[in-house]
């Protein structure tokens, strides 16, 4: 891994000297978009509708929308002498409970590795934290952009930092119609939590595959060895209703769990029991569309879903 910046935790009169590295890396199938006549890669170019030419990057200036179509120019020096925090500093400001902190806030992760001479500093904030059970909620600058961040300890040996959303940025929701107090029928619930607790273990991140990912590499593959494209019918939903739905799942649910502890017993220990009845469930299909994106762009990306923005940088507007 290559680390995005040379800086500092800083907590009281502590420094600790840290490098920063992403935590994450999407995965996910790019496209080019190309000329449908020869294949060629598409380029863009800057262009000014009202003058009708194009445009070099001298020609362009940051402006703010304060009303539809009127716009107040900010030149880069008048930006530079807005006041904020250290660019590589890590700034601890408060110490809570990480259970506090709705996962709503979180953006995006990284790694602080202890540079040369920090190691005893940072292993004392990795076992104070722990013991604590604390967290830090700190700022940060990632190349220009302030941002919210909790620093925090994971698997006991790392200090990790997710940058977080500020509170204006995290919608209340409150415009959203959704259920309150309902009466609820017993026995729907009673077969709800049963059904909960038959799908309950624990959680295994590497077992959790995109379907989707997977079969759109599959596809790509046969395009490549130019083999016939073959779609399956689909299958029509089952219509049945919620107290059916529940009583169905669990059947299914506890006897997937006996195939499990049969095939965890040992190969050629029998074949495991037939499940029972299932329910056809549906998945709503997303496109796979895209919009020009700057000079030999990507187009859009495939095999996963909605993706938080935890980009660090910032574009013309993200300043």
């Amino acid at each position: 891994m290559r680390p995005i910046w040379n800086g500092t935790i800083a907590f009281g009169l502590v420094v600790i000297p840290v490098r920063l590295y992403a935590a994450t890396q999407r995965q996910n199938i790019s496209f080019r978009l190309l000329h449908s006549a020869c294949n060629s890669p598409v380029k863009y170019q800057k262009w000014c509708p009202a003058c009708n030419a194009p445009l070099d990057a001298d020609d362009i200036v940051r402006g703010y929308e304060y009303e539809k179509g009127r716009y107040v120019v900010l030149t880069e020096e008048e930006l530079d002498a807005i006041p904020g925090p250290d660019a590589h500093k890590v700034e601890i400001l408060d110490f809570v409970n990480l259970a506090d902190v709705d996962p709503v806030f979180f953006e995006k992760s990284y790694f602080l590795e202890p540079r040369e001479g920090a190691e005893k500093a940072y292993r004392l904030l990795v076992e104070a934290m722990g013991l604590q059970g604390k967290v830090a909620i700190a700022r940060v600058a990632l190349r220009a952009r302030e941002t919210l961040a909790v620093v925090r300890t994971y698997q006991d040996k790392f200090i990790m930092m997710e940058t977080m959303y500020w509170a204006d940025e995290v919608r209340s929701g409150q415009e959203l119609k959704v259920p309150g107090e309902t009466s609820l029928d017993e026995r729907e619930m009673k077969l709800a939590i049963t059904l909960i607790e038959t799908l309950s273990t624990g959680f295994e991140p590497g077992k959790y595959k995109s379907r989707q990912k997977q079969a759109l590499q599959e596809l790509i593959q046969q395009k490549i060895q130019g083999k016939q494209i073959v779609k399956e019918p689909e299958k029509a939903p089952e219509v049945i209703d919620l107290m059916e739905a529940l009583r169905r799942s669990v059947e299914r649910a506890k006897a997937e769990s006996r195939d499990a502890a049969v095939g965890a017993a040992g190969v050629g220990g029998g074949a495991g029991m037939p499940p029972g009845g299932s329910i056809d469930g549906s998945t709503a299909g997303s496109g796979l569309g895209g919009s020009p994106v700057g000079d030999g762009a990507e187009a859009s990306t495939a095999g996963g879903g909605a993706e938080r923005t935890g980009e660090v940088g910032s574009g013309p507007e993200g300043r």
